[in-house]
């Protein structure tokens, strides 16, 4: 797992404290479309864009959201995975 986030490194670094992941900082607009996340204009931030990749760094699954719901679950997450897994045997 990563994260990105508009904030700058010293606020970065505060959430990144508190996860066992990386989290990138200072994202920009440019940066944001490069990856295929949502940008909202209006507040100039990067939405809540997930993406599960395979092996091949293929996009399985995407979510956009534009708050707390409809974001990736792990347990959810964990039990797709497990389902692709079966299924390319």
């Amino acid at each position: 797992m990563v994260a990105a986030s508009v904030d700058p490194l010293d606020k970065a670094k505060e959430v990144s404290d508190e996860v066992n992941f990386p989290i990138g900082f200072g994202v920009t607009k440019s940066i944001a479309d490069s990856v295929g996340a949502w940008w909202e204009e209006r507040r100039q931030i990067i939405q809540p864009s997930e993406f599960l990749l395979n092996s091949e760094n293929k996009v399985m699954i995407s979510s956009y959201s534009d708050g707390p719901l409809g974001r990736f679950d792990a347990q959810d997450v964990i039990k797709l995975i497990n389902f692709y897994e079966k299924q390319s045997s």
